[in-house]
């Protein structure tokens, strides 16, 4: 686990996830006619446990956005948000404010919102990647789901979880201006290489 620390020490990882973060902002600004500002506070790899622990645990309900990467590179990606902050995302993106997070479950044109959100996002912070390691990534269709985050995470590994155990994880904010207040919402976003993908981004980083 040496190469995982010592990119955990640099600064790039964080400097392209902000990249991708940026342009998605850009994209969600024009999607809303609103301003959308998305930061980074940081990123880093994480053993599979810890990434459930970090979307608060295994028996927490969330709402995730699910993709896999396809291409040069190979693997799963989440976009996980709390109940709250994906009702409030989804007022600010359809203008319902009738739905709440025990309703979000059903609201299909709430969920088709999270869908092209989280779509927005991987698609972003993806090319930010691909840009620079030089591989072609692209995102597979989206799903979205709400249910707790250990039956998210693990239907999503059941592959994966037989031959790799790390995760990278992108702290991500979200705050809208709108009529001079600030909305803000947290998620997670979870990209989850196979293993020979993991050693391609580390040596395109120059950690190998």
């Amino acid at each position: 686990m040496d190469t995982h620390e010592n990119l955990n020490e640099l600064d790039l990882l964080k400097e392209l996830s902000n990249i991708g973060a940026g342009n998605a902002a850009t994209a969600l600004s024009k999607l809303l006619n609103k301003d959308v500002n998305m930061t980074v506070p940081f990123a880093k790899i994480v053993s599979f446990n810890e990434m459930m622990e970090l979307a608060g645990g295994p028996d927490r309900p969330v709402a995730a956005v699910f993709l896999t990467m396809e291409g040069e590179l190979e693997g799963s990606l989440f976009f996980v948000l709390s109940l709250e902050d994906a009702t409030r995302l989804v007022h600010q993106l359809v203008g319902d404010k009738s739905v709440d997070p025990d309703s979000l479950s059903t609201h299909e044109m709430g969920l088709s919102a999270l869908q092209e959100l989280g779509n927005i996002i991987s698609a972003h912070y993806l090319t930010a990647l691909s840009d620079a390691i030089g591989l072609n990534v692209t995102p597979s269709v989206p799903q979205v789901t709400v249910d707790m985050v250990g039956a998210i995470v693990m239907a999503g590994l059941l592959e994966i979880s037989q031959i790799s155990d790390h995760a990278i994880f992108i702290d991500t904010e979200l705050s809208e201006i709108s009529d001079g207040l600030t909305e803000k919402a947290k998620g997670h976003f979870f990209l989850i290489p196979y293993p020979d993908s993991f050693e391609k981004i580390l040596t395109a980083l120059g950690e190998k």
